[in-house]
């Protein structure tokens, strides 16, 4: 199984081939970001669930208390790059409001149930992202 950055340099060179299907059911994105600090794009793999044409993906640093380093950077430039196997676009990104997360949190729950776990394990309320194209 794929991690970090070689999960991100192996899914870039086979435009997802590999990668792009995490675990058995389980798809991953990547998703650049501009860092906030450097300006340099950073890029992660994560899981993603489409809904109505937009990309849907959870910031939920596995339950930390601090929100994880790409969804702080596209808190400060919402203009993101996302690749969906060899399909690579330029989306906005934002945080789904409360009507939105209460619909979307159960479809991320159902690929990958551990959301509701770290969602116990923080006093954050682990943020909802929509990826929309522009």
């Amino acid at each position: 199984m794929l991690f970090g950055d070689e999960h991100v340099r192996r899914y870039e060179e086979t435009d997802g081939e590999e990668g792009h299907d995490w675990q058995p059911g389980v798809p991953a994105l990547i998703l650049t970001t501009k860092g906030r600090k450097t300006g340099e794009d950073r890029k992660f793999a994560l899981i993603y669930q489409e809904v109505d044409g937009d990309y849907v993906i959870v910031a939920s640093k596995g339950g930390d208390p601090k929100h994880p380093g790409w969804y702080l950077n596209l808190q400060a430039n919402p203009e993101v790059k996302v690749q969906v196997k060899a399909d690579r676009f330029t989306a906005r990104a934002r945080t789904a409001n409360d009507a939105e997360r209460e619909k979307l949190w159960p479809v991320m729950t159902k690929v990958w149930p551990a959301y509701d776990e770290y969602q116990e394990k923080t006093d954050r309320k682990i943020p909802v992202v929509i990826l929309e194209r522009v």
